[in-house]
């Protein structure tokens, strides 16, 4: 897909810019390795970089709050706060997934959160059209939330259910934006061409299983 951004990182798996949303992306921190989890997210550093690859800050907020930040109770604070967010939203998503809604609890926890960590929006006109875009500039750890947390909102509240999946070969998620709603994979340079490779080998098995 046009938009998809695979990002190396030095000892660990890249991160994945596969599903066509930041909430999606965000949860897509935890892939799965050789079939056990890894964890993308370690510590608050990784949080930066993640931050300036999903273009969320630039490279001069991320050099300052590294500066201000790094090694402080607030940065592990917010780096622990933002695992747990992610794995609520995680079982969010997959009872959507299921054809189940957002449970209560969870819309209670986002609700308290997004009042916690407010970001402010302006509209702008981009070619004559009025667009709202959100203000965001983070002052400490705590306000990164702010970002994660508009873009589960805006998840929750704007795109199909039904078009949120999880990848075939994989755990990762995505939202399915194709005009018939049959994509199937996280990415067809990764999972889909592993899974078309793996579907020709079977085939080319049975082939030669009969000519025998």
């Amino acid at each position: 897909m046009g938009g998809e951004k695979i990002l190396p990182i030095s000892g660990t798996p890249d991160f994945l810019f596969l599903s066509g949303n930041t909430a999606l992306d965000f949860i897509n921190t935890r892939p799965m390795l050789r079939g056990q989890p890894v964890e993308l997210l370690k510590d608050f550093a990784s949080v930066l970089r993640w931050f300036a690859a999903a273009e969320l800050l630039d490279q001069k907020a991320v050099a300052k709050f590294r500066d201000r930040w790094s090694n402080t109770r607030e940065a592990v604070a917010c780096w622990r706060n933002m695992l747990h967010f992610r794995e609520q939203l995680r079982r969010a998503i997959l009872s959507l997934e299921s054809g189940h809604g957002v449970s209560r609890s969870m819309l209670g926890e986002l609700n308290h959160l997004l009042a916690q960590h407010p970001m402010p929006t302006q509209l702008v006109s981009v070619h004559g059209t009025l667009k709202k875009e959100y203000c965001f500039a983070p002052q400490e750890p705590g306000d990164l939330l702010a970002p994660l947390l508009n873009a589960a909102a805006d998840l929750f509240s704007d795109v199909d259910p039904r078009r949120l999946r999880q990848c075939e070969s994989c755990v990762l998620h995505f939202h399915d934006t194709t005009k018939n709603a049959t994509r199937r994979w996280c990415s067809m340079k990764l999972c889909g061409n592993r899974a078309k490779v793996t579907k020709y080998a079977a085939r080319r098995r049975r082939q030669i299983a009969a000519a025998q």
